[in-house]
């Protein structure tokens, strides 16, 4: 295949880039509809519903008492992963853990000479749950997930952190997943998934008690599942497929750029991977390559379709118009393949993650250098941020007047009360004030 190359300005780009601009996926009407009537079943229904979908989707008949994974299903996958994957695992959490440590707000307070006292309190959420996907019958286990969902919960002081994910043929879920769960503070898990686990989580079941908030990636009918449910309780951000836009002068290397683009293009048909680049000759080598490259992996087809769908080349005349561009489209990640990358970093205002220089790809990001993978994609980069600790905090303000300070201040609030036609509002600083303050 050959990757679309485009030249910055034309007709033909600004076509190309009015699409990529605009890619918010809309759900269809007819899979909202169906998915609206799977939480109707879990809401009334509870565990039957999920024993149901369970088989009906995933080939798996549970019972009621095998929804959670046991202690002895957790021994068991201690034993069955290598030392090394534990290792990786272990080195994970806590670069992760690390990473995520370092943001948490505190409360505080302002004391006006004692008369008046305002603040905020930091208080984490009580309950999360967390998605992971299973993969193709539950044998490619994102245990990168799990831990960028996990830790930040975790260190924001979550008491209660459930995960669901979907069950293997053999009723079991992947030792490492179950692995990774544990050692990153994981309380619950338990071997549900589809859409129907995230009304579980959401409503509650017999088996699975409720949380507050949602976290985790999915497809389209996860992803419905989660918009349905988000006026009720909290979720981390409605997620669309992998993004990745490179950004390269002419001392990039070409195979790099290559499997950079191809890493986010296996994710999903509908990945979006992007090079703008001021080289016309790099352009070439990385259109040359990808062919070569395509051959070599098990993913090679989807990652094809995704390329041919929305994957691109921009050739534009300087680096100022490539960040122009970038900024346009807020990828998900963007990679910074230039020769000072460090010089341009001020230059981005859209993105979810910047990767600088040639030995940053995209993938240390997704598994061990500690900042969080979830990110916003569709352009929700332009207003909104990765998944961190503060997601699973609450901040309350509190405030206490004096009867000094109520008296100095109740004009004001009084003549703002009665402008607005509120006079129970403004009656109630009144009263205080007949009362002798």
């Amino acid at each position: 295949m050959k990757l679309k190359t485009f030249y910055y300005p034309s007709k033909k780009a600004d076509k190309y880039l009015q699409k990529i601009i605009n890619r918010v996926e809309e759900i269809p009407k007819n899979i909202e509809k169906e998915i609206k009537k799977i939480g109707e079943r879990v809401k009334n229904e509870g565990d039957k519903a999920l024993i149901e979908y369970t088989y009906k989707f995933d080939g798996v008949l549970l019972e009621e008492k095998e929804l959670r994974v046991s202690q002895e299903e957790i021994e068991k996958a201690y034993k069955e992963i290598s030392s090394e994957l534990f290792s990786a695992i272990k080195l994970a959490i806590e670069k992760v853990k690390k990473f995520h440590s370092q943001n948490l707000p505190q409360s505080w307070f302002i004391d006006e000479a004692s008369e008046i006292i305002l603040g905020q309190m930091i208080k984490p959420i009580e309950s999360a749950g967390l998605y992971i996907p299973g993969g193709k019958g539950g044998e490619t286990p994102l245990i990168s997930t799990v831990i960028m969902t996990a830790i930040p919960a975790k260190v924001a002081g979550v008491e209660r952190i459930v995960m669901v994910s979907p069950p293997r043929k053999n009723k079991t879920l992947h030792p490492a997943l179950i692995v990774a769960a544990k050692e990153a503070g994981v309380d619950e898990i338990y071997k549900v998934g589809g859409p129907w686990s995230v009304f579980a989580l959401a409503y509650g079941t017999k088996t699975l008690p409720k949380v507050d908030i949602i976290c985790g990636p999915g497809n389209i009918y996860v992803t419905t599942a989660k918009k349905l449910i988000s006026s009720f309780v909290g979720i981390d951000i409605i997620a669309g497929p992998s993004e990745v836009l490179i950004i390269a002068d002419e001392t990039a290397n070409p195979e790099f750029i290559t499997y950079d683009l191809l890493a986010q293009a296996e994710h999903d048909p509908m990945s979006l991977s992007i090079l703008i680049t001021t080289s016309k000759k790099l352009a070439k080598e990385v259109k040359k390559l990808i062919p070569q490259a395509l051959e070599m992996g098990i993913r090679g087809e989807i990652a094809k379709e995704a390329l041919s769908k929305r994957g691109g080349i921009i050739i534009v005349r300087d680096l100022k118009e490539a960040f122009f561009l970038a900024n346009l489209i807020a990828p998900e990640h963007l990679e910074i393949m230039v020769k000072e990358p460090f010089d341009y970093l001020t230059l981005v205002k859209n993105a979810g993650a910047v990767f600088l220089g040639a030995f940053t790809p995209e993938a240390m990001g997704d598994y061990i250098a500690g900042p969080n993978h979830v990110l916003p994609t569709m352009g929700f980069a332009r207003f909104s941020s990765s998944l961190s600790t503060e997601k699973f905090l609450k901040k309350i303000n509190f405030l206490k007047y004096s009867p000094l300070a109520l008296k100095k201040e109740a004009k004001e609030v009084i003549l703002l009360a009665s402008a607005e036609n509120l006079p129970f509002h403004a009656e109630a600083v009144k009263v205080r004030l007949l009362k002798g303050v």
